[in-house]
């Protein structure tokens, strides 16, 4: 009987696996996009530009929020409620000002003259609006999950120790984290 309950604890949920599975997509999305992104960049009509400084404190700023949801599954694992709903606002926090600091620096590609869409854009402007746009897109939803798993860690009607919520979010935000270093590093070396 100890070895089928140790078996079942060692199954993973079905939102753990649909999860990977979605993250799995994402990659091949993002592989796509920056293998797009290296043909095109061989054409004659490419602008070359430099990324806005902005984007560099974006990204310490989206490490720091790998800390902070880290803590919080710490937290969460110490049943510490109150330091782990701390460290998941936080995380939030970190994810808001990461969001706020990429349109900064799509303002600033504007004000340089650099249009990242309709007429006057150039394709390599719009490639980095694409591919930054829609890992903002993916940020934006873990901040969404983020802010309900945090609600929900108030309820008393949440089970405080299914750490499912906690394991998924976390997996997430390290996710998007990931993507944006590597991103930013194929951007600011490749592009």
């Amino acid at each position: 009987m100890s070895t089928d309950m140790n078996l079942e604890k060692k199954k993973s949920h079905p939102y753990q696996f649909y999860l990977w599975g979605g993250l799995g997509s994402i990659v091949m999305m993002f592989a796509g996009l920056t293998s797009a992104y290296i043909v095109k960049k061989s054409q004659a009509n490419w602008l070359d530009f430099d990324l806005p400084n902005i984007f560099l404190v974006s990204t310490g700023v989206i490490l720091l929020s790998s800390f902070t949801i880290q803590m919080a599954v710490k937290k969460f694992k110490e049943q510490n409620e109150n330091q782990y709903r701390g460290f998941l606002a936080i995380t939030a926090i970190f994810g808001i000002l990461f969001i706020v600091l990429q349109i900064q620096g799509f303002m600033q590609l504007e004000a340089n003259s650099i249009a990242l869409t309709g007429a006057r854009s150039n394709s390599a402007a719009s490639f980095l609006f694409v591919i930054t746009g829609l890992h903002l897109l993916h940020v934006i939803g873990g901040v969404i999950a983020l802010i309900v798993v945090n609600l929900k860690a108030f309820s008393a009607k949440t089970d405080k120790n299914n750490d499912l919520p906690v394991k998924l979010i976390s997996s997430y935000w390290h996710f998007v984290d990931i993507l944006w270093v590597y991103l930013f590093v194929f951007l600011y070396w490749v592009g």
